[in-house]
């Protein structure tokens, strides 16, 4: 898996190899998903972004940054789109048609998170050789606050009546899970791994983080005692972007897969979800589109990700899908 993350505009799917030119991406759905519901939220005119996609040697390589979040009102997500050669920001309404309000005035946006309180929102932005993190005002201004610099600084997210932000930090060993105090701008280093994202209701954090095979894992850290599980791991498979409902039971997280016809094997990515405990893993999507960066609905009722499903020309878009417990 790689660690470093980048950004694709969804008008230029680069990430899509030569042996995936006969997918046929205007499906909406495949057999294996009958029962499940997909809505699309977003036109070709929104410019939705998603992480690169790398095939190679009958492998798969795809960036974990998130690229979705949606905003604590409910009725509207935020999301990563590339225009004028920038990638930033936008907020689209989830149950009216229309266009999209611009929300950062950046270059080059990596990933985001709102505050749980929605007030503030943070994202890290790639600036010559750094990947820094900032906090700005989630409604209002354009005005920005520095919290790290001089390094390559990932997926930054508050953690719920702590006063901590925790985020992914590219060292020369590897990838770290460091945390930055809103009260005293302490940083420290707590773990190996990225993609950090609470858990409701406990002092713990799941994470991705590489096998001593070289597979991606999804592990659950407590960041008061130090206690960490693997809930996660295959010996044939990669798990990154993990997600957890807002009621602590369940994670969603983006994994590896292989489509298999006469004479061909396809690697694929798809969307999974397992209890916080790693028991119950279900694959939720099938298709030979790249299915990527899963976040919950506030309710946990449905699941947002990033596919090229349902276009065609393989333009990415925000779908919805219900999830059944």
């Amino acid at each position: 898996m790689r660690i470093k993350a980048l950004l694709i505009s969804a008008a230029a799917i680069s990430g899509i190899s030569a042996s995936a030119q006969n997918v046929d991406y205007s499906v909406v759905s495949v057999p294996e998903e009958t029962g499940t519901e997909f809505r699309k939220l977003t036109t070709t005119s929104d410019y939705v972004c998603m992480p690169e996609v790398r095939r190679s040697n009958g492998g798969i390589d795809w960036f974990s940054n998130r690229v979705l979040a949606p905003l604590t009102n409910g009725t509207e997500i935020g999301y990563l789109s590339f225009r004028n050669n920038t990638t930033n920001i936008f907020i689209k309404d989830l149950f009216k048609q229309g266009g999209s309000r611009q929300r950062t005035n950046r270059a080059g946006v990596i990933d985001f998170s709102f505050s749980p309180d929605g007030k503030s929102l943070y994202f890290s932005e790639a600036r010559g050789k750094n990947t820094q993190i900032f906090r700005t005002d989630a409604a209002n201004g354009y005005v920005c606050r520095q919290i790290t610099s001089a390094a390559n600084d990932y997926s930054p997210v508050e953690i719920p009546g702590t006063g901590q932000i925790f985020f992914a930090r590219l060292e020369n060993n590897g990838c770290g899970i460091w945390s930055y105090s809103l009260k005293d701008n302490f940083l420290s280093s707590y773990t190996s791994g990225q993609n950090p994202a609470p858990v409701p209701g406990q002092k713990a954090i799941v994470v991705s983080r590489p096998s001593s095979m070289g597979r991606s894992e999804i592990w659950k850290i407590n960041y008061e005692t130090g206690v960490e599980e693997c809930i996660i791991s295959d010996a044939e498979r990669s798990f990154t972007t993990p997600m957890v409902s807002p009621d602590g039971k369940w994670v969603v997280f983006v994994g590896s897969s292989f489509l298999e016809g006469p004479g061909f094997t396809y690697p694929n990515t798809d969307i999974f979800t397992c209890r916080i405990d790693g028991t119950d893993m279900r694959q939720l999507t099938h298709h030979a589109a790249d299915d990527l960066s899963p976040v919950w609905s506030n309710d946990g009722g449905y699941i947002y990700f990033v596919s090229q499903r349902g276009d065609a020309d393989a333009t990415a878009n925000i779908w919805r899908m219900k999830f059944v417990p």
